[in-house]
């Protein structure tokens, strides 16, 4: 069994001994850093992994105070487990004697079961940073105004501040920016003057030819020299001027400034968390570390050698175009809105050594969906709100669990679009329909996209059935899309287990499914990680929604791999333009069906299938009530399984026609002054074999008796009754359409289960 050992003192000198043990048989979840690597990132040098359990022993006689993780056991208080759950980041645990007198602490890392999730911090965290600086500076004035730093601020904003900024110079595009200065300087040529040995000259300038003629410093020339004969005497030294390569330009001093005012934005951060009596902390460590850095960088010969800036020339084509420079210009910009920013997120990110990369990945994603969504819809969502001027600095609102819109329209020739993107956007439970929301209970998930016709306002889109969400959840800890989807070859017995165990792969699928069912509207959900993975989408008919999936999404500044959530979306957006969508005509049919309630029942049997195929439902299936005018048309109808209605003359179905009639599914007979019947006969549609017109000549070769009427309409009609109607009869009075009196001969359609309201019970 692995396992680290190690020794603290109390404030008594008492040593207190620690040893913690992993409780897997192949444990590769403990490590013990040295100290250098641990002071280069700010960490404890013992560290665990979140996810995974450990034992504990301390020195008898002492006992962990309760720290939410910590669970001793009870035989013995100084031994027990730390279960660190999803925690990530530095544990402080506190130490109490037998007397209960806190003497000492020691301190724990708690990794990220993800090995990049150092560089993921850090570069997620810029990425935020620099987002958001730079929408501070497009939402305000064009023209850059230096903002000042609140020295009052309390420490846990200054932590804030100073993780935007270290997030900026920790990250490689700055180390790069210096070491490229470093390497290929910005350099000018300068006049010079100084004093050299006569001897030494090589050529002669007229300032040069003054000095021989009157220096006074001088020395004879001898006599046999061949130009004693011009001149007697040489002066020894004399001054001269040449050019000089030079480092101490306007645009290398600026990047010496802009050193050092980081510099001392660590220094003025360390300095308050001294007096904060927050030595021990992860914020002080790290503003020591970066201060220290960006010292050791200072203190180069290149530096050294420069004067202080006279101007800042930022209009300089050196420090706007030159690699190296344009970047430590571009960073000094955001720098002072950085120093200002206050995250209220930030506190669920790394409040009290927290380093919660998962919910940081939330965040970020935030930024990213923005940025993808605007580009497929053509969009630039008015992001202003996300910002707002603090007594403290300039907030950003983005929080997990605090409801964040961004929305903007989709223009297209065929069709626009309102479209809403929400961070936390809580769904109502226990909403009535035709209400939005969710109809069991309150759903949120991380983000949701809508959309819906821009000419109308969302609350009529929503009782209408037009709006249409999409949800995205954030899953930093999935490495892969079996942890989402599951293994296909699991069995039942398996899948128990693993729900037993808390281990349940399927568990985030299960979620998606919750969104989907359980949130009105909703054609989509999704989940979003960080995994190396292709993207996977289920479909839930033909079409692209309604579906579930998952999509990679991954914090790099080359590749993120959000190419398959953005070919995802623009087959959305494709989607939706088609008029003649399954999807579209469903939310029609859910619209048509349920926009009134309906308490109608039917407990009868019915048919259900036909050649094998499923029939409409009853308040779909239409019966064409008809007349037989005498025995002898009632016996033409059975053998020729046809029926007719006239269309000229009186009582004409041409005179009061309508879909249904023409649509209808079955016929029923009556005669006259017969208003209970049981005559019920499917017609014949499809082939060609739908009602079709035809002329008095046409009935006579099909032997019809005495056609009157030059056209007819004629249905074909199957020859017998069908086994669910068998024996059933309908009182036709009991119908809201029936007329009586002469009007009683009259065709006219009636729904199914209207007609089932009519049946004569026995």
């Amino acid at each position: 069994m692995k396992q680290a050992k190690l020794s603290i003192i109390n404030t008594f000198d008492q040593k207190v001994s620690l040893e913690i043990y992993s409780e897997t048989k192949e444990p590769q979840n403990l490590w013990k850093l040295n100290e250098a690597e641990a002071e280069e990132f700010g960490e404890a040098q013992v560290q665990i992994q979140e996810g995974f359990s450990y034992e504990y022993e301390l020195t008898d006689g002492f006992t962990f105070l309760d720290q939410g993780v910590i669970f001793p056991s009870n035989i013995k208080g100084s031994v027990g487990r730390i279960k660190p759950g999803i925690f990530v980041g530095t544990l402080k645990f506190y130490i109490q004697d037998e007397e209960n007198n806190e003497c000492g602490f020691f301190e724990l890392e708690v990794r990220s079961s993800k090995t990049s999730y150092r560089n993921d911090y850090r570069f997620m965290l810029e990425s935020i940073a620099d987002r958001s600086t730079d929408l501070i500076l497009r939402s305000t004035s064009p023209v850059f105004q230096r903002l000042t730093y609140d020295y009052d601020a309390d420490p846990e904003t200054d932590y804030q501040r100073f993780a935007f900024v270290q997030s900026m110079l920790s990250s490689d595009e700055f180390v790069q920016a210096v070491n490229r200065i470093l390497t290929y300087p910005v350099s000018n040529w300068s006049e010079i003057r100084r004093e050299k040995d006569i001897r030494r000259l090589r050529g002669f300038s007229s300032s040069d030819l003054k000095q021989i003629t009157s220096d006074p410093n001088r020395y004879p020339v001898p006599g046999e020299h061949p130009i004693h004969k011009i001149i007697s005497s040489l002066p020894r030294r004399i001054t001269t001027s040449g050019k000089e390569r030079t480092l101490d330009t306007p645009e290398n001093r600026f990047v010496k400034h802009a050193l050092s005012e980081f510099r001392d934005f660590c220094s003025s951060i360390r300095v308050r968390l001294n007096k904060a009596n927050s030595r021990s902390s992860r914020a002080y460590k790290e503003a020591v570390n970066l201060e220290e850095q960006l010292t050791g960088i200072l203190n180069r010969d290149f530096f050294r050698g420069l004067s202080p800036p006279e101007t800042l020339p930022l209009n300089s084509p050196v420090l706007q175009r030159k690699e190296g420079y344009r970047d430590v210009l571009r960073i000094w910009l955001l720098f002072d809105l950085a120093a200002r920013l206050v995250w209220k997120g930030g506190e669920d990110v790394y409040h009290a050594g927290k380093r919660d990369v998962a919910l940081l990945y939330e965040y970020w994603l935030f930024f990213v969906l923005t940025d993808l969504i605007g580009d497929v819809f053509s969009l630039k969502p008015d992001i202003d709100g996300l910002f707002e001027e603090t007594s403290n600095g300039l907030g950003i609102k983005l929080k997990s669990g605090k409801q964040t819109i961004i929305s903007g329209k989709y223009v297209n020739p065929i069709r626009d679009l309102a479209v809403e993107f929400s961070y936390n956007k809580t769904f109502s439970g226990n909403s009535d329909y035709p209400d939005g929301g969710s109809w069991t209970k309150s759903m949120r998930p991380d983000y949701s996209l809508s959309f819906w016709p821009s000419d109308i306002d969302r609350r009529t889109a929503e009782h209408q059935e037009l709006i249409v969400h999409i949800h995205f959840d954030a899953k930093y800890r999935v490495k892969d899309i079996s942890e989402i989807l599951g293994d296909e070859d699991m069995d039942i017995d398996q899948e128990k287990d693993e729900e037993r165990r808390g281990t349940y792969k399927r568990a985030d699928l299960l979620k998606m499914h919750a969104y989907k069912d359980a949130i009105r509207r909703t054609a989509g959900a999704y989940v979003l990680y960080p995994g190396k993975g292709k993207e996977e989408l289920l479909r839930g008919f033909h079409e692209i929604i309604p579906g579930l999936g998952a999509f990679t999404i991954r914090p790099s500044r080359e590749d993120n791999g959000s190419k398959g959530l953005i070919e995802f979306l623009e087959r959305v957006r494709s989607h939706f333009l088609n008029r003649a969508s399954q999807r579209d005509r469903l939310s029609y049919e859910t619209f048509d069906i349920f926009k009134e309630r309906d308490d109608r029942e039917i407990k009868e049997p019915l048919p259900e299938f036909i050649d094998g195929r499923r029939i409409k439902p009853p308040s779909e299936t239409f019966v064409l009530v008809g007349f037989c005018k005498n025995d002898e048309h009632y016996k033409w109808i059975k053998e020729n399984n046809l029926y007719n209605f006239r269309l000229t003359g009186r009582g004409a179905i041409s005179d009061h026609v309508d879909p249904e009639m023409l649509l209808a599914d079955y016929i029923l007979l009556h005669w006259e002054g017969h208003v209970v019947t049981g005559d019920i006969y499917r017609t014949i549609h499809g082939s060609g074999l739908g009602p079709k017109i035809m002329t008095s000549i046409s009935l006579e070769d099909y032997g019809y008796p005495d056609p009157r009427h030059d056209e007819y309409l004629v249905y074909r009609i199957e020859s017998e009754i069908e086994k669910e109607f068998a024996g059933a009869r309908w009182d036709l009075r009991k119908l809201d359409r029936y007329v009586t009196g002469r009007g009683s001969g009259l065709p006219f359609a009636v729904a199914l289960v209207d007609l089932m309201e009519g049946k004569v019970v026995d």
